[in-house]
């Protein structure tokens, strides 16, 4: 091929960075041009974490680079670094690197006080999301937003993908299970991306405030919700791949349980196991490691299945859906099934439906049907804050 051809090549196909992508997704990290008007001679602070870059750099480190006033950083579950495990409290603090203020949503409260608002003329938004209602990431935005909104302070959300973006599927969350890992009625695959969720809270008043929160969303570039994107940053200790991101929302059912899904292996979300389940061929080990100090079922032999494989097979084995497959063999596999699920198994579903459509022995197919008026309803208020091409 000759370069004219060559070039002609590259420029029509594009460079991939990600599954069947043919364009290069630009985060709204990256689009500076746009929000750094909006911060020269203010004192911003950031929710940020290690996912927060730009290119090679932390977005702390290259606004500070650019001369932009950083006033402090508020830290979500995992910490500024991402080095905490699920759930770990973290400290208000300061960050070694930096010499910024560190205040945490993930410790004494999770939403920031009015002190903690104080001094800050912008609040900068930009972590990396999964799309699945329990992972934590948007409830801290959503008491951001509440603490920008008390406070009159205007929030800056930098959109990233959303790599479970492609579909939406799972019980809608009912009222009484409201938790941290659950605070708006929305299925447990959402479809939407963080700016696009923000709008949502304003747009359907849900926020716990009696203002909107004045929202701007720098949007991601090349990227719809066809994209299979993968992620360059780990988002939390335990999502290593973006086989386990595929996978999250399905097995973290499984932490309503006394089922081991791999925390504290090479490759959690990417299995699950038992001691008991012993008719199961594959068989693992979880041990404390960095990010999962004491997993669930520590230094047991726990016999289960295998789902450690390329992203592309992870795609083609779930058919964009939520999997019950997994849970609903587990509970077969039981002896005792009356101490299966803890009540944390409610918060995350956000309902007691589907426990009892598991223990009644309901098929798959018949609780997928008992969620679709819910779906239907969700659908239509999420088609309204789309800032990207849906699914067709």
């Amino acid at each position: 091929m000759n370069k004219t051809l060559l070039l002609c090549f590259i420029l029509c196909v594009g460079l991939t960075n990600s599954i069947g992508q043919s364009r290069i997704v630009h985060t709204g990290a990256e689009q500076m041009n746009d929000y750094l008007p909006l911060l020269n001679d203010k004192k911003v602070a950031l929710l940020v974490n290690q996912t927060s870059m730009v290119d090679q750099a932390h977005l702390v480190d290259s606004l500070l680079s650019r001369g932009i006033h950083i006033e402090k950083i508020f830290a979500p579950e995992h910490g500024f670094r991402g080095t905490g495990d699920a759930g770990e409290h973290i400290e208000n603090g300061i960050d070694a690197r930096t010499g910024l203020t560190i205040t945490s949503m993930y410790g004494a409260s999770k939403k920031p006080s009015k002190e903690s608002m104080q001094g800050i003329d912008i609040v900068v938004f930009d972590i990396q999301d999964v799309g699945a209602r329990f992972y934590t990431y948007i409830s801290s935005l959503q008491y951001m937003m509440e603490a920008c909104a008390e406070s009159d302070i205007p929030l800056l959300i930098l959109d990233r993908p959303n790599p479970n973006g492609f579909y939406v599927d799972g019980p809608v969350m009912e009222n009484e299970y409201k938790s941290f890992v659950g605070m708006q009625s929305i299925p447990i695959v959402h479809g939407m991306t963080v700016g696009e969720y923000a709008q949502m809270l304003n747009g359907e008043h849900w926020l716990n405030s009696a203002k909107t929160c004045n929202l701007t969303v720098i949007p991601c570039t090349n990227y719809t919700h066809n994209t299979k994107y993968e992620l360059p940053v780990p988002p939390s200790p335990n999502l290593k791949s973006a086989t386990a991101i595929y996978f999250y929302p399905s097995l973290c059912l499984f932490e309503g349980t006394k089922v081991s899904i791999g925390r504290g292996t090479s490759t959690p979300f990417e299995l699950w196991g038992h001691p008991d389940f012993k008719t199961k061929s594959f068989s693992f080990t979880p041990i404390s490691t960095a990010g999962a100090k004491k997993p669930v079922l520590m230094n047991q032999i726990c016999f289960g299945q295998n789902l450690n494989m390329s992203p592309e097979d992870a795609l083609v084995l779930l058919n964009g859906k939520l999997n019950l497959a997994y849970i609903i063999e587990a509970y077969s596999l039981t002896a005792q099934k009356d101490s299966f699920f803890s009540p944390f198994f409610e918060k995350l579903v956000g309902t007691n439906t589907l426990r009892n459509q598991i223990q009644d022995g309901m098929p798959e197919v018949a609780i997928r049907k008992s969620w679709e008026p819910g779906l239907m309803k969700f659908k239509a208020i999420r088609k309204k804050y789309l800032l990207y091409k849906d699914v067709e």
